[in-house]
């Protein structure tokens, strides 16, 4: 694979990067992007970089119902990703939720 076929392929993985709500001036897209341009840029950082896009690792390594549910807390990643994703559209518990360890 040649520079400029490495370039495109991580501008094209930079394009398809989805944008974190949280860190509006830290983006992975914006450094993907400056990383197409640097002169010594290898197929493997492009490889690499299209692994996290497609999500490789949790696809080959699954994580167990017995990992994503502890006994003790059961519903602790589900409500974890909830309270992101709600998080993310500006939405929050109340402070007596929050202090009486409500959830909705």
């Amino acid at each position: 694979m040649t520079a400029s076929k490495a370039s495109q392929r991580l501008l094209k993985i930079a394009a398809a990067w989805p944008t974190d709500p949280f860190r509006p001036n830290i983006q992975l897209k914006t450094f993907l992007q400056s990383l197409a341009s640097h002169p010594n840029l290898t197929p493997g950082a492009v490889q690499a970089a299209q692994g996290l896009l497609d999500n490789n690792i949790q696809k080959n390594y699954p994580l167990s119902s017995k990992t994503l549910q502890p006994a003790s807390m059961p519903k602790h990643y589900e409500r974890l990703v909830q309270g992101y994703e709600r998080s993310a559209q500006g939405a929050g518990r109340p402070w007596w939720q929050v202090f009486f360890g409500i959830w909705r």
